[in-house]
């Protein structure tokens, strides 16, 4: 909502100046957004007049301009074609800055000749009006004077944001009134008594059956005998300064009276309505409306439609119609004024996406006595600026049912705010604001909120005005109970799990996606989801009607659309809910990540390597020591899902604890997703993980040994079916406290070995302690392996 600081004092009566009225409005309720003064942008610029204009000797199109700025004679080169020899026009003087085109005149030579400022044109001013050419200022302007006294645009424009319940401050006489109730001036009278008109009106309403739920009062007046031309100057300058482009005195009427008392009109030429009456109706099914804004729209049976004899021709409440719209040759008019249901102008303007000033002010409701009671008022101010004669006022509609009484206790302001106020100063907040009390007892009011105030429906409203107008400054400060001195941290040890995951895998080279917690339902029958019971009632799309089960299906959409796009190597991660029933503990928060392509790119020294399965497993694992879990004591299984290619998966456990699965997605989910690479990955649930204490992102200490270590290497043959975790795991048992590292480094399965028979090396590194190793000592830790893994995996070392 904008207007100017002089708008402003037409309604209220103040001795307070404009920085403590900036200071008051947030107070209200209603925020400053900004504040823009004329004088800041445009104070430097002058009335000249141009004493001499000659032909520049070395270019055609420019003139060499003696000056006259009131003091001196200045010479300026200009090129406009309208300069001319006493031309009175607008000066910029050296050091000016020009907000049209963003640049700062200096003194300097323009082919040549000296040039000392420079004429403008509205555009450079940042205004708008004809830019072909300079501006060319009434000859009556004193040389010298400053264009913004001259021109009246020294009005500061202020800008407030209005909350959705506060319609009546969408005009500056509801500003006005919030500001007098809290003592900062008093609101100025206005005459809205009703005027009786010299004749009858030969244009009458008539509202359809269909649609009386919808217009419970309008009424209309006929004018004729108009001057439709420029509308005057205060009113134009007003117009301009809050954005609303002057065009003829009948429309800036209308949008006049919209921001300064905040009610929308509609002008009609009423030579260009068919017939004797205007009915309002719902509009039927495909019925076309060529709107003012020089647009076509297609209406549907729900839509209120205002229409003549030929038809509609406005949208009730958003926008008028061209066919029947006023125009510069309008000497008749009918004028509506009109109360209509926010409900359908709000579903009319979103179906047609149509925003318009009149929408915004209808959907948040209007006085339901305006069409009435201001009738007069704008009547006469029709008269006053156009002559003419003014008809009879003609209504239609049962009225608005605005009135209501509530029962009210000034006790109840001090119990919900904790503000004592006094009884005599909330009686005038509330009937300064309009609201009519009736003071049964000191204890009882019966409080009829003012017809603008559709907002005010309890006691508790009663209240929120009260200490609204009082100050909210009045609330003492009152301290938060705190539970502990010492701060809580910023997360508890569940959210700070999700931290470290993501740190961790970000760390690892995978990017982190976030998507919705839903999918299409197929997608979840596939990873074992789907239930009715996790089907979206209201889903914001057919593809996403279903709570997920698992981050992975989304996971790969996201990898889907990555791959149309030319990416070809995709490595994403997710930390997000999963679902797997309507019960509290069904929902779980689940990581999980998808890799595809290659993992090292070829060069001239290494051959390219695609992701596979054990990198999908190096992620979870890293992942799962992020947690605090020892995974050197963790079982891999190959009971993993139905989703995952068997033989080429596995699931992580500790003990008979379910920590997470891992390898490569079934083929056939990939074809069905489109995805004709493989992909591998990996999913955990943060609930399944032991809550351990976490090393979070410090690294263990280091400690370093003065002693030589020693490398063994080992080839065992195994039965095949011997996993090699069962071999690590006994070695590690049989070497500790001395064996720091441990890898395989060969597998190797022949004929020679014999029929289910194969040989892994591994390569130990053996740390002394106390002392270096001695040959006995190093054949005592040999025969110790040896023998642990004849006993546990029944191998025996390769010859």
């Amino acid at each position: 909502m904008k207007f100017t600081w002089n708008w402003l004092q037409d309604h209220l009566d103040t001795d307070h100046d404009m920085a403590t009225i900036l200071d008051a409005l947030p107070m209200l309720g209603l925020e400053v957004e900004s504040v823009d003064d004329p004088k800041d942008r445009l104070g430097a610029f002058l009335i000249a007049e141009i004493l001499e204009a000659k032909p520049h000797p070395d270019a055609d199109k420019l003139q060499i301009c003696s000056v006259s700025n009131g003091t001196e004679t200045l010479q300026i080169v200009c090129g406009a074609p309208n300069a001319r020899t006493g031309l009175k026009t607008i000066l910029a003087p050296v050091g000016t800055y020009i907000p049209g085109l963003d640049i700062t005149i200096k003194a300097g030579k323009i082919r040549g000749q000296t040039s000392n400022g420079m004429l403008c044109s509205a555009g450079e001013l940042g205004l708008e009006g004809d830019d072909s050419g300079i501006m060319e200022v009434a000859g009556e302007a004193g040389v010298g004077t400053s264009y913004v006294e001259y021109s009246g645009l020294s009005d500061p424009v202020i800008e407030i944001a209005i909350t959705p319940n506060r319609g009546d401050c969408l005009g500056v006489r509801g500003v006005a009134r919030d500001l007098a109730a809290a003592g900062y001036g008093t609101l100025k009278p206005i005459d809205f008594a009703e005027e009786a008109g010299s004749f009858e009106s030969p244009v009458k309403w008539e509202i359809a059956a269909d649609a009386k739920d919808a217009v419970p009062l309008v009424s209309g007046r006929y004018f004729r005998g108009l001057t439709n031309g420029a509308a005057p100057d205060w009113m134009a300058g007003r117009l301009l300064a809050i954005g609303q482009r002057p065009i003829s005195v009948l429309v800036d009427i209308t949008n006049y009276v919209m921001f300064d008392l905040g009610r929308p009109l509609h002008a009609y030429d009423g030579d260009k309505i068919a017939g004797d009456k205007l009915i309002i109706r719902r509009a039927k099914a495909g019925e076309e409306i060529l709107a003012l804004n020089e647009k076509t729209y297609s209406c549907d049976e729900e839509m209120l439609v205002i229409g003549d004899a030929d038809g509609a021709d406005d949208l009730a409440g958003v926008m008028g119609g061209e066919r029947t719209g006023v125009s510069e040759t309008t000497t008749n008019m009918f004028l509506e004024i009109a109360v209509f249901d926010p409900i359908s102008v709000a579903m009319t303007g979103r179906k047609l996406q149509l925003h318009s000033d009149a929408r915004y002010r209808f959907e948040r409701g209007l006085d339901g006595e305006s069409p009435v009671k201001m009738a007069g008022y704008i009547a006469r101010l029709v008269r006053d600026i156009c002559g003419g004669e003014i008809s009879q006022l003609v209504t239609a509609g049962a009225g608005v049912d605005w009135q209501r009484q509530i029962a009210f206790s000034p006790a109840r302001t001090k119990a919900l705010t904790g503000v004592d106020c006094p009884v005599d100063t909330q009686s005038q907040i509330l009937e300064t604001l309009g609201f009519s009390i009736d003071k049964q007892d000191a204890d009882n009011w019966s409080v009829q909120p003012p017809a603008w105030r559709n907002d005010i429906v309890g006691a508790a409203d009663l209240v929120e005005e009260i200490i609204r107008i009082y100050g909210y400054d009045k609330l003492e400060m009152t301290a938060l109970p705190r539970d502990f001195v010492v701060a809580k941290p910023a997360f508890d040890p569940q959210q700070r799990r999700a931290v470290w995951l993501r740190r961790t895998l970000a760390e690892r080279g995978i990017t982190e996606a976030v998507t919705f917690s839903f999918l299409k339902h197929q997608d979840a029958a596939l990873f074992g989801g789907g239930d009715t019971a996790l089907h979206l009632a209201n889903p914001i799309s057919a593809d996403l009607d279903c709570m997920r089960p698992s981050v992975l299906p989304n996971l790969l959409q996201a990898a889907v659309r990555n791959v149309n796009r030319g990416e070809q190597n995709i490595q994403l991660f997710e930390v997000g809910p999963v679902f797997f029933g309507t019960g509290p503990s069904d929902q779980r928060i689940a990581c999980g990540a998808i890799l595809q392509g290659l993992a090292e790119t070829a060069d001239w020294q290494r051959p390219a390597r695609k992701l596979d399965v054990f990198d999908a497993k190096a992620h979870l694992l890293a992942a799962l020591s992020a947690l605090g879990v020892a995974t050197e004591n963790l079982q891999v299984t190959t009971d993993a899902p139905d989703w995952f290619h068997p033989g080429r998966s596995g699931r992580l456990r500790l003990g008979k604890t379910d920590l997470g699965i891992f390898g490569e997605l079934h083929p056939k989910l990939l074809q069905h997703y489109g995805l004709s690479a493989p992909v591998v990955g990996f999913e955990m649930h943060l609930e399944s993980v032991p809550p351990v204490k976490a090393k979070g992102p410090a690294k263990s200490l280091l400690s370093l040994s003065a002693l030589q270590p020693v490398e063994r290497d080992f080839a065992f043959i195994l039965d095949s079916d011997v996993r090699a975790e069962q071999l690590v795991r006994a070695v590690k048992g049989a070497a500790k406290p001395h064996l720091t590292g441990l890898t395989i480094f060969d597998l190797y399965e022949g004929a020679n070995l014999g029929e289910g028979k194969k040989s892994i090396a591994i390569k130990t590194v053996l740390q002394p302690q106390k002392a270096t190793f001695s040959e006995e000592d190093l054949a005592t830790l040999s025969d110790a392996i040896i023998a642990a893994v004849a006993k546990h995996c029944g191998g025996q070392i390769r010859g």
